[in-house]
């Protein structure tokens, strides 16, 4: 994985017991700079999975001091090479069953990530608002290039990770900011599909409308699977590999099919669509979920561990009774 660049700002007379802290924790590469103000900067490089476990104990040992802060960077490069962190990266690989190391960036590396693409403002509903119009024209010139764009572009996936790591976290903050952001993004997308529905002529039977319309066992295996991969894609530090995500688990498409086909009076195609953005969102949630908690996600703090735990088994006994109820109407209309 990843090497990570760690700086600790602290008052000076803790330097030393910082020092010592690393080295107990098999963390050489590190030097001291001068601060101001009585301060000192402690610079580290190390590896991102490693990263959670230096930052949780200086947060606790020092996390009530007064200008006390951590800040992590992505290390791009680094000359001399570090070789011993190289050569302890490979030892790692192999013994990290063994220490119970994670074998993925940071807790606080991964809440900051989530946090800014979950955050409800003026730049999201513009992505959301130009992705449910790309989606639109797309199904209505039943062109899967122009779709695919959409689902690239459009930024619902994030509120929904967000909402996975909250319930994990047991962080209500979080968890409300992200359903906020959820719940704006796609009521700004269907009301918008709504009145695009009402003053253009959609064609139901067209390829990538009718396809959207007609929900199987099949949607439900491939959104969990997503679901999942976008979790994973988070917790390794390889956000890249998101687009491809959006395009297998997406909810604009859907979501626009749903609000064109209503606009222009198709109301049982409209639910069907509407059906398949429920088991995606639902998906999402309950494969974040349990790969955050497979990943070894936990809050910091035993009665925030505690908190969290009782959040999550209630939010996945809510979101499987909400899959369960998708699985009988599946049923039901396959009947």
């Amino acid at each position: 994985m990843a090497l990570r660049l760690l700086e600790i700002i602290l008052p000076e007379q803790y330097g030393g017991q910082v020092s010592e802290l690393l080295i107990q924790n098999e963390v050489n590469d590190h030097w001291f700079t001068c601060g101001c103000d009585s301060k000192v900067i402690i610079k580290i490089i190390l590896q991102a999975e490693k990263t959670e476990l230096i930052m949780d104990a200086l947060e606790r040992k020092y996390g009530h001091l007064e200008g006390f802060r951590l800040v992590l960077l992505p290390l791009e490069a680094s000359f001399p090479a570090p070789h011993a962190i190289e050569k302890k990266a490979e030892e790692n690989q192999e013994n990290n069953e063994k220490e119970k190391v994670p074998a993925r960036v940071s807790r606080q590396e991964l809440y900051n990530e989530i946090f800014f693409n979950s955050k409800l403002n003026r730049n999201f509903l513009i992505m959301v608002l130009l992705s449910t119009i790309v989606a639109a024209v797309g199904l209505q010139r039943d062109n899967v290039a122009i779709i695919i764009g959409a689902m690239v572009i459009a930024p619902l996936l994030g509120p929904n990770v967000a909402l996975s790591l909250a319930t994990t976290l047991g962080d209500r903050d979080l968890g409300i900011n992200a359903v906020k952001t959820n719940i704006a993004g796609l009521l700004l997308s269907f009301v918008t599909a709504i009145g695009l529905g009402l003053m253009l002529t959609v064609n139901p039977s067209g390829v990538e409308i009718s396809s959207r319309t007609l929900v199987g066992y099949g949607d439900i295996v491939l959104a969990l699977a997503s679901g999942i991969a976008g979790a994973l894609a988070y917790t390794s530090g390889t956000v890249s590999t998101l687009i491809g995500v959006m395009v297998a688990v997406a909810l604009v498409p859907p979501l626009v099919t749903s609000g064109l086909l209503l606009g222009s009076g198709h109301l049982e195609k409209s639910l069907n669509a509407l059906l398949l953005v429920g088991i995606n969102m639902i998906c999402i949630n309950i494969a974040g979920v349990v790969t955050f908690l497979l990943q070894g996600i936990r809050p910091m703090s035993w009665w925030e561990a505690d908190k969290a735990k009782k959040a999550t088994r209630k939010a996945i006994i809510i979101w499987s009774v909400l899959l369960l109820i998708l699985f009988v109407l599946i049923y039901v209309k396959a009947v």
